[in-house]
């Protein structure tokens, strides 16, 4: 693996693995998206105040990548379950 990217420029290895693994990347993010990312960051937000910040901290774009794949796909690949798990309950996760 290590003489491939030498061969290889990392954006060309991502078009190759994303081709081969049927991944479709949707660069534009809708309103919808954006929207409900905020409203789920400002629950989140509203959640770890209450408790003292004693939850880990999460960034808004963890909101984007849950509302993206809620609103605009049928399931999230994540090593992060939890993560995703108690933001986005309907969620399908692998």
């Amino acid at each position: 693996m290590r003489n491939y990217w030498r061969i290889r420029k990392p954006e060309q290895f991502l078009d190759e693995f994303l081709n081969a693994t049927k991944v479709v990347v949707d660069f534009v993010l809708d309103k919808m998206v954006w929207r409900d990312a905020g409203r789920r960051f400002a629950t989140y937000a509203k959640r770890r105040r209450r408790s003292g910040g004693a939850s880990p901290r999460r960034l808004l774009v963890d909101f984007l990548i849950g509302s993206h794949a809620t609103l605009c796909a049928d399931r999230l690949l994540t090593l992060d379950r939890d993560r995703y798990a108690r933001d986005f309950p309907q969620l399908r996760l692998l």
